[in-house]
């Protein structure tokens, strides 16, 4: 009801500044406006939507807040505008102004949204071109748990936001540069040469303990820790040996990558820090011709303004290390840089967003810093870090395998579709259902892929939250399956012969509690949508859609839909029909594919 409540504002804001002119002047004067403090009613009893604003202008106007209150409900009585809208305002306690939907209103908005492919959502009228980053893994090293929640909530927001109408590139800014390489490719000359001049000669899981050695190495011997920096000076400088080496693991991990990425139907433009290596130099040369450069035990850096350390001195962002290296805050600001340069020397973006954990708030609150100083974040960008907690195990300490060794991403996602098929498996035993083997595989992919998903996305991403295959896997509770179930349960409706696929009749009645109950939650998906977009917490959506579930369940339980009789079984089923369809939208915008039969 995002686009009434934009209408009721401006009505009520109309009417505070005809009862109260003298404090609208006033208001204007200061550069402001009189606040209605519109909000949705708080509980179904108060109505529609409550106004809060009479409280607030007790004071300065020196009337009780209720005596205010009947002010302005006099006048909104005068304006024909809002008595289409709604029934009279009630006025509660000290002065808050309850407001109701008149049912035909709320009924030719559930029509006009059958009619709608967008379901009442409006696209964004000033689009802008918005960078998720998202997902981040390291070449040469698998995906891991770790990085679920950065590209399953990347994922969705950019869904979010695309749907909204923002044209969004989705980047993988991949690690595939760096000093690792240096250590790695100089273990596999002495140890797997064939790795570095054929493709695929040895798997990613070797890969990652070729790694592990690499890096072992790297700490106890100092003889091999120099020949690895003079191999990265190499790669840098463009030796042809070392950039097939480096070219055939950043397509070896890349594969591998892409598989997961195709299973949780993941789109990604990859963009790793390899490519912003040209424009390391032209960022500190020009922080050094701004004036912002400070030489500090060799190392050049920018000290953050309002951030100190435990010494009580401002804390530095090291752009050139001591040894002439570059590090990831210099990638990352010429990452910024390179966003929102206008085409065709970047990207020309408007909002770009970083969602990674909760551990790197102060590395990017510092790049953020720099890149505003350095003039590179225009008056009109934004930039946001989108952090979330760690995923725990059951024991709310930091999931890990029996042997103490981090998930695997992989792994994790066999086991939820292998629970999910058992699962299935033994309801069909229990409800004596035969199904082929194809439908079986088809529900237990979709189930478990969608109950990882959806688990992580209801919780909010900026706590912590523990992993549980029993809870995520529950057919009752906020939990994918049981989303999944409702929408499964209309299609059920229309198998026993109700028509959902008409737009119903010309004016839908309703009578029951659980109708307008219906109603109300299913008129509520554009504000939720809005609010994913400002907010970025995807959980806000996940909450609405278990809720739409339980009052469309409460609904389909209390009122007969294909027994009832005319008008009352097509408006019935277009209730059904519309939550289906809300039901799947928002579902999609979480990345998970609906089911007709589980």
């Amino acid at each position: 009801m995002l686009r009434i409540a934009q209408t009721l504002n401006g009505q009520l804001l109309a009417a505070m500044e005809r009862a109260f002119p003298a404090a609208a002047e006033q208001a204007r004067a200061a550069g402001q406006c009189l606040d209605p403090q519109l909000a949705p009613a708080s509980k179904p009893e108060f109505g529609d939507f409550q106004a809060n604003g009479a409280l607030p202008l007790a004071k300065p106007l020196g009337q009780p807040p209720r005596a205010i209150a009947t002010a302005i409900v006099e006048q909104l009585a005068a304006d024909p505008a809002f008595a289409e809208l709604f029934e009279p305002p009630q006025i509660a306690g000290p002065g808050f102004i309850n407001l109701t939907l008149r049912p035909e209103r709320l009924a030719a908005e559930v029509q006009a949204r059958l009619g709608d492919g967008r379901l009442g959502v409006p696209e964004v009228e000033q689009r802008a071109p918005v960078i998720v980053d998202f997902s981040s893994p390291n070449i040469a090293k698998e995906m891991h748990v770790g990085h679920l929640r950065s590209t399953i909530i990347g994922d969705s927001l950019a869904r979010v936001l695309e749907f909204r109408g923002h044209p969004v590139r989705r980047l993988n800014h991949v690690g595939d540069w760096g000093t690792q390489f240096g250590m790695l490719i100089t273990h596999l000359k002495q140890v797997a040469p064939e790795a570095l001049i054929t493709a695929d000669a040895v798997d990613l899981g070797d890969l990652v303990a070729f790694y592990r050695q690499a890096k072992q190495r790297f700490d106890d011997d100092e003889a091999f820790q120099t020949t690895s920096r003079e191999e990265v000076v190499k790669l840098q400088g463009g030796d042809p040996v070392s950039l097939k080496a480096w070219g055939l693991l950043c397509d070896q991990s890349r594969r591998e990558f892409q598989a997961i990425y195709d299973r949780l139907d993941i789109a990604l433009c990859e963009r790793g820090e390899s490519f912003y290596n040209p424009y390391l130099a032209g960022v500190v040369a020009d922080l050094d011709a701004l004036g912002l450069l400070v030489v500090d035990d060799g190392a050049r850096c920018v000290f953050l303004e309002g951030v100190s350390g435990k010494d009580g001195k401002p804390l530095p962002v090291i752009v050139q290390k001591s040894d002439g290296g570059f590090n990831y805050a210099t990638t990352d600001l010429a990452a910024i840089r390179y966003r929102f340069a206008p085409a065709p020397g970047g990207d020309g973006a408007h909002r770009v967003i970083y969602v990674t954990d909760a551990g790197q708030a102060n590395h990017f609150a510092g790049v953020f810093q720099v890149a505003r100083r350095a003039g590179w974040i225009p008056p009109y960008g934004s930039v946001e870090h989108v952090p979330f907690g760690l995923v725990q195990g059951e024991d709310g300490k930091k999931l890990k395998t029996r042997a103490g060794d981090t998930v695997r991403l992989r792994d994790l996602l066999d086991e939820a579709v292998e629970r999910a098929e058992a699962d299935l498996r033994r309801r069909l035993v229990e409800e004596e259902r035969s199904e082929d083997e194809a439908f079986i595989q088809h529900v237990a992919t979709t189930v478990g892929l969608a109950a990882v998903k959806y688990a992580d996305l209801s919780q909010n991403r900026t706590t912590n939250y523990q992993f549980s295959f029993d809870r995520m896997l529950a057919l009752q509770g906020n939990t994918a399956p049981y989303l999944l179930y409702a929408v499964v349960r209309i299609a059920g409706i229309a198998r026993k012969g109700g028509d959902l696929q008409s737009g119903g009749p010309a004016a839908l009645t309703f009578t029951e509690p659980q109708e307008w109950a219906l109603v109300r939650e299913l008129l509520k998906l554009d504000g939720v949508i809005a609010e994913v977009e400002e907010e970025l917490l995807p959980n806000r959506l996940c909450t609405y859609l278990f809720e739409l579930s339980q009052v469309f369940n409460r609904f389909y339980d209390q009122v007969p839909v294909l027994k009832a009789e005319d008008p009352a079984r097509s408006s019935r089923l277009a209730l059904c029909r519309l939550t289906a369809d809300t039901l799947k939208l928002g579902l999609g915008l979480l990345g998970i594919p609906p089911l007709e039969r589980m």
